[in-house]
C-alpha cells in the first residue's frame, strides 16, 4: 500500500480522521515528545485502525527508519515555525530537511504543508522552489477556499480558525 507520513503527529486527531477516510494508505506518524505520541497512539487503538504506525523519533533520523523513495506524502501540520534568527536550520522545510524528505519521497511524492504563520508559510514556498520542488495549491486562506472541502482540520488549526485567523496551505511536488 502507499505509504503517508506525518511529522508532528501531536495528539494524533489529523492521523486519526485521514487514517479513517483512506484504509487502503498506510500511515506512519512521527512524534519527538514521548507524552504526546502516547495519545496519538491511544487515539488511533480507540478508533481500531490497522493502518497506523508510530516512530519516537526526531525527524532528523529518518532516514535510519524509513527506507528510500518509499513514502508518497508527507504532511507538515502546524509545524513550530522558529522565527528566531538562528533557528532555520531547525525548520522542518529548511533546506536541511528537504533533503531528507527528498531520500524518502517516491517520484512526484508530495509534501502537504498547512500553517497559521505567515512569515514561515513564506519562508517554506522560498524554501521549495529552491529545493527543487514544485509549489502548487497555494492558498492562504484555506478554509474559504476550493481546497477547504476535503481538508481534514487539526487540533491547531481548529483553534487558529476558531480564533479568525487565515490558514495557509502549499503542495510541494518533488521534480
Amino acid at each position: 500500500n502507499p505509504v503517508h507520513l506525518e511529522i508532528g503527529c501531536g495528539n494524533g486527531g489529523f492521523l486519526k480522521e485521514v487514517a479513517r477516510r483512506n484504509p487502503q494508505i498506510n500511515f506512519l506518524a512521527v512524534e519527538v515528545c514521548s507524552n504526546v505520541i502516547l495519545t496519538a497512539m491511544e487515539n488511533v487503538k480507540a478508533a481500531k485502525l490497522t493502518n497506523v504506525r508510530f516512530l519516537n523519533i526526531p525527524a532528523e533520523t529518518l532516514e535510519c527508519y524509513i527506507a528510500p523513495h518509499c513514502v508518497e506524502r508527507i504532511y507538515l501540520n502546524f509545524s513550530t515555525p522558529l522565527p528566531e534568527k538562528g533557528r532555520e536550520k531547525q525548520r522542518l522545510t529548511s533546506s536541511r530537511f528537504l533533503a531528507i524528505y527528498k531520500t524518502l519521497l517516491t517520484e512526484h511524492g508530495e509534501v502537504w504543508q498547512k500553517t497559521d504563520s505567515e512569515q514561515f508559510f513564506d519562508y517554506s514556498l522560498e524554501q521549495y522552489t529552491a529545493n527543487g520542488f514544485i509549489v502548487k495549491e497555494i492558498t492562504r486562506d484555506l478554509h474559504h477556499s476550493e481546497y477547504a472541502l476535503e481538508n481534514v482540520v487539526t487540533e491547531y488549526e481548529a483553534q487558529f480558525a476558531g480564533r479568525g485567523l487565515p490558514i495557509y496551505r502549499a503542495v510541494a511536488i518533488l521534480e
